[in-house]
């Protein structure tokens, strides 16, 4: 009874597979005495229920399936083997971009007309027409149509549908993909793919997918899952037990294989209180993350209890959960209650289901009344947090865990644009304060300066699951527009929702129309801006910046703001609730304050302050309850795996082996089982090695392997124009993951890279015996022709963000055998070992700089014959320097995989 419930959904795991074998009757005696042996560091092994993957980590793991099936058969062996033997959900969400973001609008047709009238629009059949001015609402980027019956015109579209457009370029863009994907759904078992256009991973997880009790053969057990996206933590906030792994780490489960993890320390995270009527759940959880972030969390579970959890709905829980991995810890965990019960049947989950839910869980004792305090578990440590005392907030300007109080957000902006450049800085001179550039846009003038707001984006399942908040952020776009408020036209709006319920209750409750008077037009059903694929702002916006060097900001209700991720013109980035989204984009600049400063002026002329048109936490619950419906879930997901006419017009082949096109630019079979032996080979010493990148702190995957557009002087850009493709159809580096020809030149290709052997921002490198400046990808090759082996050498939380195999892939690929770093973020890790790669750490007080490094050094790590998890070694440096560190393998489970050359070359072997 005392053991927290996240570690009693691990200790009926461990019991109900006990094999003797994968998980042995000792995991069983560990877990259940975890009090004791979670001080020890003590290993277990831990087997989900299921796996869910979206697909720019589901294409990769699919192809590498395919590619293991092909080398079980060069091997001897039988390639069907190799299935997924647990359900595994692959929803399709990360593909689809921002390229549309306007309806066409009433006056826009009436403009047209009154052009056509007075000679200065000629239709002609096909011919081109000139650049109209006035005429831009309509906007795929750089260029803006109008469909006028048959004719499709250059500068304007009617009858638009920003939504059915981008997925129309979804498809265009990612038929291979989405081809390759429907053979994978026919080839494997137990593989259920969700077509695009349908939600984001997260949110169809939480309100379609997740279980919470399996019954399965007659045996009733908790739902648990791990994912390949690290968001995979919301499920948390309906009691469901999962995190994210890397794609490399979740083949292994789909295979059959447990998770080799240590015993975590439980954190109690105690709430009381209610929610301030002015804050929202975003608010909370941005507080929550900067507090957890201090508190230092890494590899620990988060699990919340106390009197405020009941006052908090399933769709703030989730919101909490979401930004697990920003906070550090692996889950942040909220036991099953009356609450979860009632978010099943709100969601029109099966009655009977639901009473042998609430059943089983009390059986066994996974079921929580938080007000009463006899219920409480022991907990490694505990902290504590009042939800009356949440304020308004945003986090940026480049990190998720940089809480600013909304109250202070001029202010803080202020300083961090003349802050040195760092998280919190962008080092801007003193006589560049007060930069401005004019341009012309929609036929208006406009004026831009440091702060201006170019993207305001409504988006990702942190917040389009919650219906408080979507519903707050539609009646606050509904209170602007009849106080007479207007969104400048430059900037770029967008709404996103994570599925398609949200559209229904925003379209019962009256206020999605008031959104689309703002610009915030439903574009599409996926992750969108929050993933970086918020598509170009037009030509005009982008050069303003440029020329006015200008810090330019998004505005978005993600999770994710990290460098160079949202768009490559917004150097600050912040994360805020919708609400907020809306209130930026009203006021064009974070340079704001709103409790001293209007937000506009309204019909009357008469300023109009955020405060007038803030609508209340109590307006929005009486609207959600009237709005949000089972049947609206019913309705959406009968039919989700149904798909659109292109998803099913799509011909997969249906052979058990996939028939690889040497032509392809989007799926080719990978290297990483070319030169495989049944036999382990003996691991090459790692001798006079050079530092490919000499990084600081906090190299987030992003900066490792960028998900979003790939640069026109790029690396990856030259091999693709090679291949005959034109810079339009690049697409993103997410999408082209099942490319590894792509994914090697992009590997460390983000703009916003800081390699101190460079000095300055960009991908770039320095291959040492020249002193020549190349592209990372360049300089590796020329390494790998000179015979020579590389590390990276880098500073704390290497590999944070999001869980990325290609972040390991990539290095791999170019050569790189070791990391040393301070630290490292769980996952990234994880996912070095499962590429054979060798993660050593600097001994605690310990850095780079300890040792004045410069990474210009050549490296020599002396590895012993017989290696031992966490043990201590130490590398050698050509100018006489000896380092000690740890090797970072933290279980024999891990070592195996390392001696294999990784986990998938294990998995093979073992079954060939």
């Amino acid at each position: 009874d005392q053991l927290p419930y996240s570690i009693r959904v691990l200790l009926e795991s461990v019991v109900r597979n006990c094999d003797g074998f994968q998980i042995k009757s000792e995991d069983i005696e560990n877990v259940a005495q975890w009090k004791k042996t979670s001080q020890d560091g003590v290993e277990i092994r831990f087997k989900p229920a299921r796996v869910v993957l979206q697909d720019f980590t589901g294409v990769p793991a699919v192809v590498d399936f395919a590619a293991m099936r092909d080398a079980v058969k060069a091997l001897g062996g039988d390639p069907e083997k190799i299935n997924p033997v647990c359900p595994v959900d692959l929803v399709i969400d990360h593909s689809v971009q921002v390229d549309f973001n306007r309806r066409f609008e009433l006056m826009d047709f009436v403009r047209a007309l009154y052009l056509l009238w007075v000679g200065q629009l000629y239709i002609i059949c096909n011919i081109c027409l000139p650049p109209l001015v006035g005429i831009t609402k309509l906007t795929d980027g750089n260029q803006n149509y109008l469909a006028f019956g048959d004719f499709t015109l250059y500068q304007n579209y009617l009858a638009f549908d920003a939504a059915k457009k981008n997925l129309e370029k979804e498809f265009e863009r990612n038929n291979e993909r989405f081809l390759f994907l429907k053979w994978g759904a026919r080839a494997f078992q137990n593989m259920l793919i969700v077509p695009p256009g349908s939600g984001i991973v997260h949110q169809v997880n939480l309100e379609y997918l997740s279980r919470v009790v399996f019954d399965e053969n007659h045996w009733l057990f908790p739902d648990s899952l791990v994912g390949t996206d690290s968001h995979t933590t919301m499920i948390n906030g309906l009691g469901v037990l999962g995190w994210g792994v890397g794609g490399i780490e979740a083949e292994a489960v789909m295979l059959g294989q447990a998770i080799s993890m240590v015993l975590p320390k439980v954190v109690g995270y105690k709430l009381t209180g209610v929610i301030n009527p002015l804050a929202t759940s975003t608010d909370v959880v941005l507080t929550i993350t900067k507090n957890l972030r201090q508190m230092g969390v890494v590899g620990k579970f988060v699990e919340f209890f106390g009197p405020g959890v009941a006052s908090l709905s399933i769709a703030d829980r989730a919101t909490i959960s979401n930004m697990c991995p920003e906070y550090g810890a692996t889950v942040g965990f909220f036991p099953v209650d009356n609450q979860s019960l009632e978010y099943l049947t709100q969601t029109a989950r099966d009655k009977q289901k639901i009473k042998r839910v609430e059943k089983y869980l009390k059986t066994v004792g996974l079921f929580r009344d938080y007000s009463n305090e006899n219920q409480d578990p022991h907990f490694s440590e505990v902290a504590e947090l009042d939800l009356g005392s949440i304020v308004p907030s945003l986090s940026g300007p480049k990190r998720p865990h940089d809480r600013v109080a909304v109250k202070a957000m001029k202010e803080d902006f202020t300083q961090c644009l003349t802050n040195k450049v760092g998280f919190k800085g962008f080092g801007i001179p003193a006589d560049k304060l007060s930069s401005s550039v004019k341009f012309a846009y929609d036929g208006k003038e406009y004026t831009m300066s440091h702060g201006s707001v170019v993207i305001a984006a409504i988006t990702s399942c942190t917040n389009t699951s919650n219906p408080t908040v979507m519903l707050g952020a539609g009646m606050l776009a509904r209170n602007a527009v009849q106080a007479g408020l207007t969104v400048p036209s430059y900037v770029k709006t967008s709404l996103s929702p994570g599925s398609g319920v949200v559209t229904y209750y925003l379209k019962d409750s009256g206020v999605l129309s008031f959104l689309e008077q703002l610009g915030f037009n439903v574009v599409g059903f996926g992750c969108m801006t929050c993933i970086g694929n918020s598509g170009p702002l037009p030509e005009e916006v982008d050069k303003a910046i440029s020329d006015g060097d200008l810090v330019a900001c998004g505005v978005l209700s993600g999770n994710r703001n990290f460098e160079g991720r949202i768009h490559s013109s917004t150097r600050a980035n912040y994360l805020a609730s919708p609400m907020l989204v809306v209130a930026y984009a009203l006021a064009g600049t974070v340079m704001i304050d709103f409790e001293k400063e209007p937000i506009g002026t309204g019909t009357d002329g008469k300023s109009v302050f955020l405060r007038d048109i803030w609508p209340t936490r109590l307006d929005i619950q009486e609207t959600e309850k009237k709005c949000v419906l089972p049947n609206m879930f019913k309705e959406v997901y009968s039919k989700i795996q149904e798909g659109n006419d292109q998803w099913k017009s799509l011909n997969a082949p249906s052979s058990i082996l996939y028939p690889w096109n040497p032509e392809s630019t989007y799926v080719q079979s990978p290297p990483f089982f070319k030169d495989m032996t049944i036999d382990l080979q003996s691991f090459k010493k790692i001798e006079d090695a050079h530092a490919l990148l000499f990084l600081g702190d906090s190299v987030t995957t992003d900066h490792i392997s960028p998900a979003g557009s790939i640069s026109r002087s790029c690396a990856a850009a030259r091999y693709l124009v090679k291949r005959g493709l034109k810079p339009r159809n690049f697409n993103s580096y997410g999408s082209r993951r099942g490319n590894d020809a792509v994914m090697a030149r992009g590997t460390f290709a983000n703009i916003r890279l800081k390699n101190k052997l460079v000095g300055h921002e960009a991908p770039k490198t320095i291959h040492i015996p020249t002193g020549e400046e190349l592209d990372v990808f360049d300089a590796a090759m020329r390494y790998k022709d000179e015979g020579t082996q590389l590390i990276v050498v880098a500073g704390k939380d290497y590999g944070s963000g999001s869980s990325r195999d290609w972040a390991a892939k990539g290095p791999w690929m170019l050569g790189v055998r070791a990391v040393l770093a301070e630290s490292y973020e769980r996952i990234h890790r994880s996912n070095l070992i499962g590429m054979g790669i060798v993660p050593l750490q600097f001994l605690e007080g310990e850095n780079a700089d300890t040792y004045k490094l410069d990474g210009k050094e050549k490296f020599t790590v002396n590895l012993p014959d017989h290696v031992e998890p966490g043990m201590t070694i130490d590398i050698t440096t050509s100018c006489g320097k000896k380092i000690n560190c740890k090797v970072r393998f933290d279980t024999d489970v891990e070592l195996t995989y390392f001696k294999h050359g990784g986990i998938l070359n294990y998995m093979i072997r073992n079954i060939v």
